[in-house]
């Protein structure tokens, strides 16, 4: 494997003239710049980018922890990012915790180890302390860990509130409500604030909620409430889950249960994920925009990076999608 020392000779320049134009530092001519860029492609020579950011003292690497890639939102997510941040120069370390503060834990580890200019955060098991002792830039979705440290969120008491104001506004009475563990200090349970203050200023008391457990992508888990639901509340007409994955797994249960969508049980879910629109029929669902949410977040980076001025709290409206679902 060719080395810069081979560059160096082939090239008939010094090594800290190879040096300068890898980093780009100091008068170089253009001449010398073709003649080192040449050579390198004839050793098939590739810098070492360790290396090369100990020296710039930037390594032009984003650490991005969410829960899980597969999960429709945080896949989104994931994929936005990675895109904001290209176009930024910067490029992505992606991390699935799995729910796993141990894991997490490793993780964030790893991210240090590797000296990332940034970490976004998507991923909520860990203690506050171990994201604020970093020191950092970090970002984070729906959970707000700090005053110094700027979060994302969508308006998740909004959503919940327009959730409620349709499922009543479609004569449901009889309403239950799935969301994530309430347990977590995360932003995104104040969906379940909204939707449940909204029912009761109506006079409306929800028939049942169910919470999910601390993995909460867990699909079978999903598939048992939805069971015990129908089972146990045969009067059940409406229906809001803080997911559109949550609300796949809704809708076709409800339906093998020889039920109607949205003639006998109407169903919400959360996100407008590409799922909510790929069923049959589609997914009513509140969507939050997650590309513009992902383009803050690698903004919101960029800028602690350079020592810019941040905003801590980003908050972006959410918008009511109708399918047929309702």
């Amino acid at each position: 494997m060719a080395t810069i020392h081979d560059v160096a000779l082939k090239a008939g320049v010094s090594v800290t003239t190879v040096s300068r134009v890898l980093n780009n530092r100091g008068y170089i001519s253009q001449k010398t710049r073709d003649k080192v860029y040449q050579t390198m492609d004839e050793l098939n020579y590739r810098p070492n980018e360790i290396a090369r950011s100990l020296l710039r003292k930037q390594s032009n690497l984003i650490g991005l922890i969410i829960p899980d890639v597969s999960h429709p939102f945080f896949g989104e997510l994931a994929s936005y990012v990675e895109y904001y941040a290209y176009q930024n120069g910067f490029k992505i370390m992606l991390c699935n915790s799995h729910m796993d503060p141990s894991k997490e834990r490793e993780y964030v580890e790893m991210l240090k180890g590797n000296r990332v200019d940034g970490i976004i955060m998507g991923s909520h098991t860990l203690e506050v302390d171990e994201y604020v002792n970093l020191h950092s830039p970090i970002v984070t979705f729906d959970r707000q860990i700090g005053e110094d440290i700027p979060f994302i969120s969508s308006d998740n008491y909004q959503g919940g509130v327009m959730a409620a104001e349709l499922l009543l506004s479609k004569g449901r009475r009889h309403i239950a409500h799935i969301c994530g563990n309430l347990g977590l200090n995360m932003l995104s349970n104040r969906r379940t604030i909204g939707f449940l203050n909204t029912l009761e200023a109506h006079g409306v008391k929800p028939i049942m909620i169910y919470e999910t457990d601390l993995n909460v992508f867990d699909q079978h888990q999903y598939t048992e409430l939805m069971d015990k639901l129908l089972t146990e509340q045969p009067l059940l007409d409406g229906l809001f889950v803080t997911s559109d994955l949550m609300a796949v797994h809704a809708l076709k249960k409800t339906i093998s249960s020889g039920r109607r969508v949205p003639e006998d049980i109407a169903i919400i879910g959360y996100d407008d994920s590409r799922a909510a629109c790929y069923t049959v029929p589609g997914i009513t669902t509140i969507r939050q925009p997650v590309e513009d949410m992902a383009e803050l977040a690698v903004d919101l980076i960029r800028r602690q990076i350079a020592e810019e001025q941040v905003n801590m709290e980003n908050i972006f409206p959410v918008s009511l999608v109708e399918r047929e679902t309702t």
